[in-house]
């Protein structure tokens, strides 16, 4: 039989190789696991409890908040905090970044960018939703509070990302820089336990994931590479199929099984992208990466980025590293 290895068990074995390490690191991941739960456990039970709905206002981005996106920053924030590992915290939920000052996390050395419930919108037809997040050491001195420039770090200096799958199943998926991992909640033990070991992207696939209702919208190269999907060719084991969830996390995590490529140009309506560069690209990028994908923005690679504010919107292209390479071929003939 088989030994069942849980979350836990898992970081503190990976914490092992690190002689340096004093379990910070470890403890911050336990907790975001822990917030993971409570997030899983209200999104299972929403049809049958007051948590489905809007809240009524909006938050930062001009979207309309649903009751669980609130639920799901407040867990996650909490959780955070009390792991006093963590002096920060920005969210897609709030203006501003949240400073821990008080206690512990005074002196914490890591600073942590998400979104608590990417989404959100989808709860009430079922379809899978998830959170995202990334974690950076901090750049100012420790013992004093975080300022603005520990968060607006490039891409490539992040230390961990991951993201939480709440779907047929809740899988956590994560990495360290040292490959990609993937975790399934088991209700019967309340545990995730390793399911995914050292999972890796294929280099191409046949899926593209672009929602097509803005296709009037999008770049002269785009149009181009989705009418490349779509013709036969047999070399190319193409025509390709189209899948859009509407779910970030969902689509990736697909891709991330099955081969595809994941992609949010810029529109007339969002010409800066959509999609926030922080703690939606940066993670997924960091992912892509460990698992032998690439990721890219308008002008190259997203973990290279300099980043100008927390909220940030930059065009996305993840996925299977050949495929995304044809797509910067396409754009890059067009212009």
């Amino acid at each position: 039989m088989q030994k069942v290895i849980t979350l836990n068990e898992f970081i503190i074995h990976q914490q092992s190789e690190f002689p340096e390490a004093r379990g910070s690191f470890s403890c911050l991941l336990h907790h975001i696991g822990i917030a993971a739960k409570k997030v899983n456990r209200e999104v299972n039970k929403a049809g049958l409890v007051d948590i489905l709905g809007r809240v009524g206002c909006e938050n930062i981005q001009g979207e309309e908040q649903q009751k669980l996106d609130v639920f799901a920053n407040e867990a996650f924030m909490t959780e955070l905090q009390a792991s006093g590992e963590c002096c920060g915290v920005a969210s897609e939920e709030n203006e501003d970044a949240t400073i821990f000052n008080e206690g512990l996390c005074r002196n914490a050395k890591y600073i942590v960018c998400m979104d608590p419930l990417d989404g959100s919108s989808n709860i009430d037809v079922n379809v899978s939703v998830g959170t995202i997040f990334s974690i950076y050491r901090r750049k100012s001195p420790i013992g004093t509070p975080a300022i603005l420039e520990d968060f607006l770090q490039k891409g490539s200096e992040m230390v961990a990302a991951g993201y939480i799958m709440y779907g047929s199943s809740t899988m956590l998926v994560y990495t360290v820089g040292r490959g990609v991992y993937g975790f399934t909640l088991d209700p019967s033990l309340g545990e995730f336990c390793l399911s995914h070991p050292d999972m890796k992207m294929s280099a191409t696939g046949k899926i593209y994931s672009i929602n097509e209702g803005n296709y009037e919208k999008f770049p002269v190269g785009i149009k181009q590479y989705i009418k490349y999907c779509q013709v036969k060719d047999e070399q190319t084991n193409r025509p390709y199929t189209s899948r859009y969830i509407g779910s970030l996390v969902a689509d990736f995590h697909r891709n991330l099984l099955k081969g595809g490529v994941f992609m949010y140009p810029p529109t007339d309506s969002h010409p800066t992208g959509k999609l926030r560069l922080l703690y939606e690209c940066n993670p997924m990028s960091f992912i892509a990466e460990q698992a032998g994908g690439q990721a890219f923005g308008q002008d190259g690679r997203i973990l290279d980025i300099e980043p100008r504010s927390i909220h940030q919107r930059v065009p996305f292209y993840v996925g299977s590293y050949d495929m995304v390479a044809k797509v910067m071929e396409f754009l890059h003939k067009a212009e």
